[in-house]
């Protein structure tokens, strides 16, 4: 097995099982946030586990059909750089890419940070920030019955993770927003979604997430 740690020094503020309510550890914890991922269905053949980003699966991996999460939240993608279909991916077993909706292997991965505190995205009707706005700070299971929007075509995240999906109430293809603006969704990695009709926010323990 191959093993990927990040390597900068993690400072973890927060309540853990061993600890008082509040604990400063200073150290690296890779077990906090872990994936491993298998050349073959239902976790067989070589496999390559990590942490952190990893642009390029291939790398490490002559292909990547399934994939186990231990810890953490992350996103896979079926091409390299963080480009093409998305899928999220929480605690669990993940034993096919097919059923994550992955036209081909998995061929790079994103962290998902722990965010604490507020959710802020403005979601526009229109690219480059055109046509209605909308202030979210929760999650919002239809775009076009809440706000009576057609679609979401751009928006600006100013606090916390998202997850942006196709169709209303959190169905279809996804796609992965962190703070920054977004001038034209659908030009950001998965140019085959037309439009996005929810967004759900990531939460620190991502337990409440649904795939």
């Amino acid at each position: 097995m191959v093993k990927a740690y990040p390597s900068p020094l993690c400072v973890v503020i927060g309540a853990f099982p061993w600890s008082s309510p509040l604990c400063v550890v200073i150290g690296a914890f890779p077990w906090l946030l872990q994936i491993t991922f298998y050349e073959d269905r239902n976790f067989q053949g070589r496999s390559y586990e990590t942490s952190s980003d990893c642009p390029e699966l291939t790398s490490y991996l002559s292909r990547c059909n399934s994939c186990r999460v231990e810890s953490g939240c992350f996103m896979v993608y079926d091409r390299s750089n963080f480009q093409g279909n998305q899928y999220f991916v929480r605690r669990g077993e993940y034993g096919d890419y097919q059923r994550m909706g992955m036209s081909d292997s998995v061929r790079s991965c994103r962290m998902i940070p722990m965010h604490k505190g507020q959710f802020r995205m403005q979601a526009y009707e229109r690219e480059n920030f055109g046509g209605q706005m909308h202030e979210l700070m929760d999650d919002c299971d239809s775009i076009q019955e809440r706000y009576r929007m057609s679609d979401c075509q751009s928006c600006n995240v100013m606090e916390g993770h998202w997850l942006m999906y196709e169709q209303p109430h959190f169905r279809g293809r996804q796609m992965y927003v962190r703070p920054g603006e977004y001038k034209n969704l659908r030009e950001m990695g998965n140019s085959s979604v037309n439009r996005y009709s929810s967004m759900r926010r990531i939460l620190d323990s991502c337990e409440s997430q649904h795939h």
